[in-house]
């Protein structure tokens, strides 16, 4: 019997592999992720949608990794996302998560990149989701302040740029919908497959990805609402200031008479 830890952390942006694979010359490289052995034997992973996995590295030597890390990449922002699973080895055990732990027979390496794939989207979702939320909040302000009000507010601007937040970050969680994509490893290894669908099932990402998709749509629809409501309301102002000049015309006309 062998236990192993898993150790997840996401970062605001994204890490693109081949800017930093030069970096890293022990690394073994593909479209989907960075990876290589530490000293102690270890194994870190580096994915493009900004997070980093780690297999068996005690906590002091994930820093001096992310350290690595941040050298290339010094703009690099810490989401305070992170995510942690253990791995048991037991004989004759069939891959099962039971009271967070992952039981497998023998942990190879198409096991263990897949466990650390699924650790580091958990991470990734768990910033996302807290940042949707905080959108979806500030949209249900605006929502409520138009309940109270009866109008839209008259600056666009601010709607502008909420709207370009908002769209944006659907297009974030939209590129990474790879994250939901079977990890190429189980392809080969009958296994890693029964680990992939087990972790999947446990960290929910498909529903949790759908959650964030239909807030974020809900966001942006409310947040159109504003705006055309925003418009009418200048346009309605724009249309009652020409005719207040029009009036205004026609009295010192007649005044001058």
């Amino acid at each position: 019997m062998a236990d192993h830890t898993f150790h997840a952390r996401a970062f605001v942006e994204n890490i693109p592999l081949r800017e930093i694979a030069g970096a890293f010359p022990e690394a073994r490289r593909s479209a989907h992720e960075l990876w290589y052995r530490t000293a102690a034997g270890g194994i870190v992973f580096v994915y493009p949608f900004g997070a980093m996995a780690f297999y068996d590295v005690p906590a002091p030597e994930r820093e001096r990794e992310i350290g690595r890390l941040r050298a290339t990449r010094p703009a690099l922002t810490d989401a305070q996302a992170t995510d942690d699973l253990e791995v048991r080895e037991e004989a004759g055990a069939r891959p099962d998560v039971r009271d967070g732990v992952l039981y497998v027979e023998e942990l190879r390496f198409e096991g263990a990149s897949v466990v650390a794939m699924t650790t580091a989207q958990s991470a990734a979702m768990d910033y996302y989701e807290r940042i949707v939320d905080q959108m979806f909040a500030s949209t249900d302000h605006l929502v409520d302040r138009l309940e109270k009000e009866g109008r839209a507010p008259i600056r666009t601007r601010p709607l502008h740029r909420f709207i370009g937040t908002a769209i944006g970050t659907r297009n974030e969680v939209l590129s990474v919908l790879h994250l939901l994509d079977k990890p190429d490893a189980i392809w080969d290894d009958a296994d890693a497959d029964r680990i992939y669908h087990e972790l999947r099932a446990e960290y929910d990402l498909a529903d949790r990805y759908l959650s964030l998709e239909h807030k974020l749509r809900s966001v942006q629809e409310a947040l159109e609402l504003v705006l055309d409501m925003s418009r009418d309301h200048r346009l309605l102002l724009l249309e009652v200031t020409v005719v207040l000049l029009i009036v205004a015309e026609i009295v010192l006309s007649l005044v001058h008479h």
